[in-house]
């Protein structure tokens, strides 16, 4: 049974942000203390690469490290923004430096989440839900989408990664004359993909054509490719009003889910969605991580929590962070490494 939003707010409260901090010695664990311990519980590796993006953390990249390595103790980060740069747009400098600073945390990159196809369709009209640009300091438009590619791809060479994640341009008002065509695009970029053996992974977003779980499995079925792949990210599925789980899941083939982004999202009548803590939303996140086992999804479990409501995006994250372990121990599912 999950929580109130206002059950888990008063919850973590009452213990404050310092004890949300995981002690060293539970580095791998990301799990509450009891069960870090190993009470009642034979020590298990995690089913799931356990990360978090690391620009919902902190714009100073290495402090964002620093957190998900030591306090949250995982092993893997996503790559989004840092240094208020997008990550395909930093410096041959930086781009170094962010590549010692994750070794040096003994962090091993998910993917690349780039802002690939997050552009307006050419030749379509613009829809009252196409947004002006990119909000992670991206704006590549149409004609630079091959460029753009590219550079992901030699992107997640240095950082030792073989997934870039890609939208499918923002969402039409009408999608159908122009579909067929947008699928015939992401097949192209999962071919060139393919020649440096690298997963293309669509993330289904509110503001793209493939938002819920029907457009999801739609699009894998018109890019029979194998190796692209569905970022699934069940809070944007409910941002439109759809049910992500169980009904949105249930018709995505498993085996074509390649990575998947957790937050959670709550709906107050007449009014759009708005982002919460992990667990004090709408998702059945519980189910979605038993399914997850039941499945054999072993790829990452990242945290994008968008929630701030504790007035900074490392406190909200925190908040967020310790709201997924908790819901994940519920699942039943052990993360010990």
């Amino acid at each position: 049974m999950r929580q109130t939003r206002r059950e888990v707010l008063a919850e973590l409260g009452a213990v404050g942000l310092g004890a949300m901090m995981a002690p060293l010695g539970r580095r791998a664990a990301g799990l509450p203390a009891e069960q870090a311990a190993g009470k009642g519980r034979s020590a298990e590796r995690c089913p799931f690469r356990l990360a978090v993006i690391n620009d919902e953390i902190t714009q100073d990249f290495e402090q964002a490290c620093q957190i998900a390595a030591q306090d949250f103790g995982l092993h893997w980060i996503e790559l989004r923004t840092m240094w208020n740069k997008n990550v395909t747009a930093l410096s041959a400098k930086e781009i170094e430096d962010a590549r010692k600073i994750v070794e040096e945390h003994k962090l091993r990159v998910t993917d690349i989440a780039s802002p690939l196809f997050k552009t307006d369709w050419p030749g379509a009209p613009r829809s009252d839900q196409s947004e002006s640009s990119d909000q992670f300091h991206a704006d590549f438009d149409a004609s630079a989408q091959d460029k753009l590619l590219e550079r992901c791809i030699t992107l997640a060479e240095t950082f030792k990664t073989d997934r870039i994640r890609c939208f499918d341009f923002w969402r039409l008002t009408d999608q159908k004359p122009y579909r067929e065509a947008i699928n015939a695009k992401l097949r192209q970029a999962a071919e060139r993909c393919a020649k440096d053996n690298l997963i293309l992974l669509l993330e289904n977003e509110m503001s793209c054509n493939t938002a819920t779980g029907e457009e999801s499995a739609a699009a894998l079925k018109a890019v029979p490719n194998g190796n692209f792949m569905l970022n699934w990210d069940p809070g944007n599925a409910a941002a439109l009003g759809s049910t992500p789980f169980p009904n949105g899941y249930d018709l995505l083939p498993k085996r074509r889910i390649g990575h998947c982004h957790v937050k959670d999202v709550t709906h107050n009548p007449g009014e759009k969605y708005e982002w919460a803590p992990v667990g004090a939303g709408m998702i059945d996140w519980v189910g979605q991580f038993k399914a997850f086992v039941r499945d054999g999804y072993h790829h990452a479990v990242s945290l994008e929590t968008h929630w701030r409501g504790a007035g900074t995006p490392e406190a909200s994250t925190r908040i967020s962070m310790d709201g997924m372990k908790k819901t994940m121990a519920k699942a039943d599912v052990i993360c010990r490494t």
